[in-house]
This record gives structure tokens, sequence and C-alpha cells, in this order.
């Protein structure tokens, strides 16, 4: 095959596995061997399922062969971020405690997948338990940054957005918590989506924070972003929290333009902690829509200097309550050291999780103790609640609020290790949209002096995935971003 498919679009390579230019095969063979001559150097992948992969692969060949009728993206390959279940494939969620644990269910999201013709080239690296932003917190040890391998890739899907990045697969998922999607999107330079509460199903999704937690995809651009959601959202039964989305395909307004949108810049994302090559980025992007006739204002969130704060009281409560189950009685990692029912617990626990899940389940146990739950937990959820009155506010006069994704670049590995609160406020712009429910979206804006990427975020209206997205799509096409490839070797 003198075609190099790594180099295509994902909707490129629909296209041609649909009208025979290629089999879907040949795609995904192409992707296991770059997987297998590059990932040793950014351990973006977990494990790869080269067997499952190739044997997808033919079944959708075999539906070409006999002319059925495929959806856009079947033959393409797309890597899963390992806290979202494959039957049949260990998904650990990056921890000690659930290495072995081999799913006999599917998420809802792989099998609607799979039923359109996707083909999965293995489970990506993670924070462990998605907690994290840098995919440091691994028992798989860290992933590296395709722009420069001494840096992270951001979190806690890090290993998804890596492996786009890097061209191990056209197309990934990941779980944003609280901009576990966008963040590494925007470190590694790749297009991340965080779509509505409630839009995409989380069955088969490892808990990490219930109220929170949405699967998304990353992809090289905007319209591949597009066609993945398209194949994952919408009602399930078996999430009583999601909805019936609006209808018609989301892709197919990608091209419609931005004209009569309004955007607003929230004040409080552009101050203190942003780097200035940052807000200059952002700046060049207000810049370009502004002299593209959009109608740009200043706007203010008042709340949003609490959401912080508010966010670990809230993610680290669920996190202790979704993590009691791991106590080595029915699955996972269990103690040889035993004597009984207590230290079976307590070391099965000790032995499984790493040192930054023990503190949030410590933090989020603490807040929802007796005498603690009204002083920190109850506040937390009332301030939740006027954060969203924050957003639908603004709303009511500007269809796409425009900020930085991270306040800084990808940073240097075992640089915010010793501090969990520099770590922490690595995610000071991107948390306020899952506690607010709202979609949001990370676009490759520019680089940095350093040749790393920067990523501007977009923010939208409860399912209004298709505004933000047609933003996202025009910022492409006129922002004068290089055309540029990590350097692998």
């Amino acid at each position: 095959m003198s075609l190099d498919v790594t180099n295509l679009t994902a909707t490129e390579i629909g296209r041609r596995v649909r009208e025979r230019e290629v089999s879907a095969e040949e795609v995904t063979q192409a992707y296991l061997n770059r997987i297998e001559a590059l990932d040793g150097k950014l351990n973006a992948f977990i494990r790869p399922t080269p067997e499952l992969a190739i044997s997808l692969a033919r079944e959708v060949d075999e539906k070409v062969g006999k002319g059925e009728s495929l959806g856009p993206l079947a033959g393409v390959p797309v890597a899963i971020k390992d806290n979202i279940s494959v039957p049949g494939v260990e998904t650990s969620a990056g921890s000690r405690s659930l290495r072995g644990y081999r799913p006999i269910y599917e998420s809802t999201v792989w099998e609607r997948m799979r039923q359109q013709g996707l083909i999965c080239l293995g489970k990506t690296n993670l924070d462990e338990f998605a907690m994290g932003s840098s995919t440091e917190h691994s028992a798989f040890g860290p992933t590296s940054n395709p722009w420069d391998l001494d840096r992270v890739p951001g979190g806690s899907s890090g290993g998804s957005a890596a492996a786009v990045a890097a061209r191990l697969t056209p197309l990934a998922l990941g779980s944003d918590t609280g901009g576990s999607v966008r963040q590494p999107a925007s470190l590694c330079g790749v297009v991340g989506l965080k779509p509505t509460y409630g839009s995409v199903s989380r069955f088969g999704l490892i808990a990490f924070a219930s109220s929170l937690d949405q699967i998304g995809p990353l992809a090289r651009n905007v319209t591949d972003s597009a066609l993945l959601f398209d194949a994952i959202r919408g009602r399930d039964q078996r999430d009583s929290t999601t909805v019936d989305y609006p209808a018609g395909p989301t892709a197919e307004k990608v091209e419609t333009g931005i004209e009569g949108l309004r955007v607003g810049v929230p004040a409080e994302l552009m101050g203190e902690g942003i780097h200035p090559e940052t807000r200059d980025a952002i700046r060049r992007v207000v810049d370009r829509l502004s002299a593209l006739g959009i109608q740009v204002g200043e706007v203010h969130l008042p709340h949003l200097e609490h959401s912080i704060a508010t966010y670990y009281i809230v993610a680290c409560a669920e996190a202790s309550s979704n993590l009691a189950r791991y106590d080595g009685i029915r699955y996972g990692h269990r103690t040889e050291a035993a004597e009984d029912l207590e230290s079976l617990y307590t070391r099965t626990r000790g032995e499984g999780f790493a040192p930054e899940v023990k503190r949030r389940i410590i933090l989020g146990t603490y807040v929802l103790s007796s005498g603690y739950y009204d002083a920190y937990y109850l506040k937390a959820q009332k301030l939740r609640t006027l954060m969203r009155r924050d957003f639908q506010e603004v709303h009511r006069e500007y269809d796409v609020l425009l900020s930085p994704v991270s306040p800084t670049t990808a940073f240097r590995k075992g640089e915010k290790s010793e501090d969990p609160l520099e770590m922490y406020l690595a995610d000071l712009c991107t948390l306020s949209a899952n506690l607010a429910g709202v979609p949001a979206l990370s676009v490759p804006c520019g680089f940095s002096a350093e040749g790393l990427p920067i990523g501007v975020q977009l923010m939208g209206r409860p399912f209004e995935e298709a505004t933000i997205l047609r933003m996202g799509r025009v910022l492409e096409q006129e922002l004068d971003v290089p055309d540029r490839m990590p350097d692998l070797g």
C-alpha cells in the first residue's frame, strides 16, 4: 500500500474504505504498525488490541464487499480510554486495583461505535481512575507529550490525546470530569469535545464523579470530532441521566458558518494565573473573530472564583462514594496479607490505590462526614447552582463563551507532582463547564515560542454542540496555525 493512511483524516479514511480505495484491514494494520514502532516513546497505550482490531476490520471489509450501506466512520480505527468498558478486554482505569478485570458487558459508547463499523485499536493510558491533569498518576507509568517527550500530555485522557497527536490513531475517546478531554487536547494540539452532561451515555464508564463525568471525542479536526460525537450521543435506557438529543446529524451543521453569533470572553479566565503567551494567543483569536464581523464582548461569571474549591469538594465526595466498591471482595486487587475482614479492606485499598486517589478519597470522606457536610459539601452544591445560573445569564446575550483551555502549555514531568494544589490549578479554565453541565470544545489556536501547542476553549448553551463546533471549524480555517506534526523519529 503506497498511500500512508495515517496522514489521512477520519472522514477521508471512511470515504476511501466505502469506495474500496483501501481496505479497513489495510488501514488498521498501518496504525497497528505505527503503534508498535512509536508507542514505546510515548506510552500512550496501556494495551493495544491487534487481534480484536483485525477481526473488526475484516467484518467491515466483508460488508463493503456485499455492497451494504455503511456510516461515515465505518473502517476507521479508534482508541479508547482505559476506563471505558470493552467486553473481554482488560479495563483497569490505570489502577493496580483493577488489574486483570475484564468486563463481561460493553459500554454504550463502544456498542454504538462497533455497530457503526469503528475499529478498536486498544486501550489508552490515563491518570488512575481519571484523577489527574498530567497522566503521571498511572499504575502503568506516565505518558509523554509527542511534542516534547520530557513534558506531560495533560490529563486525565493524556493517552488518548497523545495517540491522536502522534498519528497512532485518527480518533480516540476520553472522559471529562473537570477538563480531562479538553486540557490534554490543548496540550497535545488536537481537538477535544466535552459534550453536554446527559448527551452521551455513561453506562460502562468506570465512575469518578457521576454528576460531572462525560465521555467525549478527541480528533485531529473539528469535522472528525463532530462525526464521532454523532456516533455516540443520544438517549440510553441504561443511563437515566441521558436525554433525547436534538434531531439531525451535528456534523452536517459544522460547515454552516458563524454569521450572527455573539461571543463573550469571561474576564475571570483572562487574568491572574494565565501565562502571557496563552493570553496573547487567545487575544489573537478574539481579534480574528472581530475582523470577521463577529460581536465580541467581555462578560463576567462572578462565582467562577470558587470553581476550584467547589469542584474538588463535589468531585472528591462523589469519588469517595464511587470507589468504596473496590474492597477486594468481588473483583479487582485483593491483598494476600489479610488477617481479618478489617485488614482485608484496609490492606487491599492501601495496596490498590496510589497516593493521588487516596488523597481524593480522604478529602471526599471528610467533606461528607458528620459535622462537615453542611459546611463543605452542601455549600459547594449551592455554589454550583449559582455558577450554573451565571452561565444561563450570560448565554442570554452571548451564544459562545471563549477562553483559554489551560493556563500554560505542557509542563515538564514532575514539575507539579510535589504540590497537589499547583496540579489542581492546571484545571482553572475547564472546571466550570463541568460544574454547569455545558458543552465545551478545545481547538488548537497556535504555538508557544518553544513550539508547544496552545488551545482555545469554546463553551456553549446546553445541547448546542453544533454551535461551538461551527465556530471551531471557522477558527480552523481562519487562524494562521502552522500545519506541524510532532517529530518522533
